[in-house]
């Protein structure tokens, strides 16, 4: 057996020699042609980057090198980095791997920004505080789902479409709460909506829109103005009660899958979108998209009750 000092010296000589064997491009994934970044190798044993090899299953379950089926692989959900390619570089090329993830740090923290080119899911109207869930398949928003996770932020803004434009000008972040893998890849995203927000600008992003944002807040009143939005709010309230109690059959099914009508607030203007149960009922109203993006965008909480108050008036006295 070696003894310790051989051993020592065995260690230094392997540094020096790896190096010697080694070229920087021996160590880059073929799909990115950069230092591969938490490199993975697949069971038909070619290595990439755990993010490139992810956006080529996005597309299809197949080795991007030698074509070989991947769905199981796809299948199990997990990656397991490749340590001992990992170790190398560290050994041989310390001060590149360091850059390497410096630069993915960088762009993580320039996918965190959350009023700064966000990515938009176009789909459905989703209101703040009401949960929306989805069902997630294109490429494009498979990337974008998993980013929001990898990001830490947890957060994508969503619009729907509107003629003339890719989407529209209003739209509500929503906040991930929890992503269900399927074997193939697609997934079914439990969401929840937050802040509403208006769209300064449009972009892209590896297929995706995006845009930057500013988040919209309810105008706040006082005095004599709050009462009289205080009782204005109480006899809406009632009247969505009057609604969800005396709806006909097809209210009875909203109720089953929306749930029952949210709990009035204390402080009417504790948030900046206003009570949740205006936006719960917003969502199960039959409503064209166009005149619900009316309301989102509506700033004066007095406004949009005023509003709700004359459908549910007029649905209420409707014949049953």
């Amino acid at each position: 057996p070696l003894d310790k000092e051989a051993e020592t010296a065995a260690a230094k000589c392997t540094q020096p020699c790896l190096r010697e064997s080694l070229s920087i491009s021996d160590l880059e994934c073929s799909l990115c042609i950069r230092m591969f970044f938490e490199p993975v190798t697949t069971p038909c044993g070619h290595t990439f980057c755990k993010e490139c090899l992810e956006r080529c299953l996005d597309h299809r379950p197949n080795c991007p090198l030698c074509k070989q089926s991947l769905r199981e692989y796809l299948k199990a959900g997990r990656y397991s980095p490749t340590v001992l390619l990992q170790d190398i570089m560290l050994a041989t090329f310390p001060s590149q791997l360091a850059e390497r993830r410096e630069l993915h740090r960088a762009e993580m923290a320039e996918l965190s920004n959350l009023t700064k080119n966000i990515p938009i899911f176009v789909c459905t109207m989703s209101f703040p505080g009401i949960p929306c869930p989805l069902h997630v398949f294109e490429p494009r928003y498979r990337l974008m789902i998993r980013r929001c996770q990898e990001s830490g932020t947890r957060m994508f803004g969503m619009c729907i479409y509107e003629n003339g434009k890719s989407f529209a000008d209003y739209g509500c972040m929503l906040e991930i709460r929890q992503v269900e893998l399927l074997a193939d890849g697609r997934s079914l995203v439990d969401t929840i909506g937050r802040q509403r927000f208006r769209v300064l600008s449009r972009g892209h992003r590896d297929g995706y829109h995006t845009a930057d944002i500013e988040y919209l807040e309810d105008k706040k009143v006082s005095g004599e103005e709050l009462q009289e939005l205080q009782s204005l709010h109480e006899s809406t309230y009632r009247l969505a009660q009057r609604f969800c109690e005396h709806g006909e059959l097809s209210s009875r099914h909203i109720l089953m899958q929306h749930g029952a009508l949210p709990e009035k607030e204390e402080d009417i203007q504790a948030s900046a979108d206003g009570p949740t149960w205006c936006w719960w009922l917003i969502s199960i109203l039959p409503l064209d998209p166009s005149y619900q993006l009316s309301l989102f965008s509506c700033t004066s909480l007095r406004a949009r009750l005023c509003q709700l108050q004359r459908i549910l008036s007029a649905l209420l006295q409707q014949p049953p």
